[in-house]
């Protein structure tokens, strides 16, 4: 993906310098790993105490919250190693990103090209894959349904499963020479899913459901609205600074998103990894058109920009 902003006519913006670009595009494994696992090692701590803790259900379902949360957020690791600035080293973007992708159902290799697409296209409804495979609610229940992002799980969940069984990929952002490893992909996932049920029922063990499954559900409660504050009732423009929104809210929200409450900066420069965003952030902080206050005002705004299209439509 290039750095170049696109801008519509009297927009002006002034890039970043080919030096300052230099400066915070390095990557490192250093950073990635510290990241990573942080991450990881928060859903293994918060892992075990539900698991020491599932015969209390008072203390289990608040602990499998917080573990919704983190599971679903990995969501952020499989995005920061799909533009492979997660670290300095191929290797270890790719291992983090499988790894990850599998955690949350959704198949590395797929997303990256859905991504990608996403990035070249973004707000453009014939184009970009985010709002071609976007729910489209016809009633506040649906809105509600799409805010829980079950919809989309279940989507994703039986696309992957038809490219398993079919063996056929239709979708447009998956090029035709790529269309044999998102199948190929999709049989492994899974072959690797019924594998993990087949051991879950052999040993008797409902280790899986409550510290993976049911959490990763539940976290779709958060993670959801956070995706809808990234574009939703931002312009149909090519510029990043005006098709996406930059979302300020506080440091721990921001650690677990991999800085991507950071948006309009991320889309605006790709290259340039999950760290060095806060310091992008201070650079082109003023060309920002859309800015959120925190997560719950800005649910709030997409939200009625959902019932504002529907009503008008």
């Amino acid at each position: 993906m290039t750095d170049a902003t696109v801008s519509e006519p009297g927009h002006r913006l002034k890039p970043l310098s080919p030096a300052m670009l230099r400066e915070l595009s390095v990557r490192s494994n250093l950073r990635g790993a510290v990241q990573s696992l942080g991450h990881y090692g928060m859903i293994v701590l918060v892992g075990a105490l539900i698991w020491t803790s599932r015969h209390g259900v008072l203390w289990a379902l608040p602990l499998m919250a917080v573990q919704g949360y983190l599971v679903a957020f990995l969501f952020m690791a499989v995005h920061e190693t799909a533009h492979k600035t997660a670290f300095r080293s191929r290797g270890l973007n790719l291992a983090v990103g499988y790894l990850s992708a599998f955690i949350i159902g959704l198949p590395y290799e797929y997303y990256c090209l859905f991504h990608w697409d996403h990035h070249r296209y973004t707000q453009d409804p014939e184009k970009d894959p985010e709002l071609i495979v976007g729910v489209k609610p016809a009633s506040d229940t649906q809105l509600a349904m799409a805010y829980s992002g079950l919809l989309q799980v279940a989507g994703r969940l039986r696309l992957m499963l038809g490219h398993a069984v079919t063996g056929k990929v239709v979708v447009p952002w998956i090029p035709e020479g790529k269309r044999g490893t998102i199948v190929a992909e999709a049989r492994a996932y899974v072959a690797l899913y019924a594998l993990l049920l087949a051991l879950s029922l052999w040993f008797s063990s409902a280790l899986l459901l409550w510290v993976w499954i049911v959490p990763l559900v539940i976290g779709q409660f958060f993670l959801r609205p956070y995706l809808y504050a990234e574009h939703t009732g931002c312009d149909r423009t090519r510029s990043a600074f005006e098709n996406t929104r930059t979302t300020y809210t506080g440091t721990v929200v921001k650690w677990f998103a991999w800085n991507m409450p950071f948006h309009v900066e991320h889309h605006a420069y790709p290259s340039i990894p999950f760290h060095a965003l806060p310091k992008l952030n201070a650079i082109v902080d003023g060309e920002i058109v859309y800015r959120g206050r925190g997560y719950i005002r800005t649910t709030g705004e997409t939200w009625a920009w959902f019932r504002r299209q529907r009503q008008g439509s």
